[in-house]
């Protein structure tokens, strides 16, 4: 059933055919700074880069010019000057997935275009409820649940950068301490574009059980991309990434998951496993893998995180 609505919804390209609408755009992206930008377990190369994103990125610059032009129409019509509102990009995806090393390379490539060269990458992790918070409303097993990020907070924040505001903060969160930082902000500050990264962004009012009025993320965004992968690659992602923040980020005495860092290999995987069939697994399967049709494009990932098909919305 799932293939047939998306056959009905997208065009698919495998992966050689979506490489050959690059045409002739130019590779701005060295090893070194892929190095810096994919995430763990990731072997991505500039292959990669060359096939999959940058036909993607040439496909939403036309896209975002073609957005632009409209706004100076409507102006000229209307005799106005508009304020400047961001084009807004949202990736959306499971954990371990790749969201992020996507969102980075994509804001890499598309301030490298003259015509946009401020673009903005936005994590939801700063909207997610601090600790303290999330403990008093007993959600720190939820965690990543669309009812552990203060969403009228987020709603605020997409507001006010599309009204076009010159300045904007956002939350930051620090994977370490595993909560939102309390003496640091981002700042933005009118970017041609806005990538948003989050698990739930292209959730909207269907998925609440109770009625609202309240805008959501997804009536603000311009153009949506989720990133895909079958279950079992998923969590065989998650559990090699646990292993290796034991030996990294576990290991910072203020990590919240510091008592980690000195498990066994096969306690480590025990656990990671546990984690992803109690939490990850059932948000996915409940409240993230249900938006996936949602999205203008879908990026289907394969092993090492290979992105094998393209799905563009019709």
């Amino acid at each position: 059933m799932a293939n047939s609505i998306q056959d009905a919804l997208y065009l698919a390209f495998e992966r050689e055919q979506w490489s050959e609408l690059r045409k002739s755009v130019p590779l701005t992206l060295s090893e070194a700074e892929l190095t810096q930008l994919k995430g763990m377990n990731e072997k991505l190369s500039l292959n990669e880069v060359t096939d999959i994103y940058l036909p993607l990125s040439r496909l939403l610059n036309l896209i975002v010019g073609a957005k632009q032009q409209r706004g100076l129409v409507i102006d000229k019509f209307l005799s106005q000057q508009s304020p400047k509102s961001p084009y807004i990009i949202s990736i959306a995806g499971s954990v371990a997935v790749g969201k992020s090393t996507t969102a980075r390379i994509l804001q890499t490539l598309l301030q490298r275009w003259p015509e946009h060269p401020k673009v903005d990458l936005v994590t939801t992790d700063g909207f997610l409820y601090p600790l303290a918070e999330l403990k008093r409303r007993g959600l720190l097993q939820r965690k990543g649940f669309p009812e552990s990020y203060d969403t009228k907070l987020l709603g605020e924040f997409i507001s006010a950068v599309k009204s076009g505001d010159n300045s904007v903060k956002v939350p930051l969160y620090s994977h370490i301490t595993y909560d939102r930082l309390t003496d640091q902000q981002q700042v933005i500050e009118q970017p041609d574009i806005i990538i948003l990264e989050g698990l739930n962004v292209l959730q909207t009012g269907l998925d609440t059980l109770v009625e609202t009025r309240r805008p959501f993320v997804s009536d603000f965004v311009d153009f949506s991309i989720y990133v895909d992968a079958d279950e079992s690659l998923l969590k065989d992602w998650y559990q090699q990434r646990f292993l290796q923040f034991r030996h990294g980020a576990f290991n910072d005495p203020r990590s919240f998951f510091h008592h980690y860092a000195s498990l066994s290999d096969d306690e480590a995987n025990a656990i990671a496993a546990n984690i992803w069939d109690t939490i990850n697994a059932p948000n996915l399967q409940l409240n993230i893998r249900p938006t996936r049709e949602r999205a203008k494009l879908i990026l289907k990932k394969g092993k090492d995180h290979l992105i094998s098909q393209v799905l563009m919305r019709r």
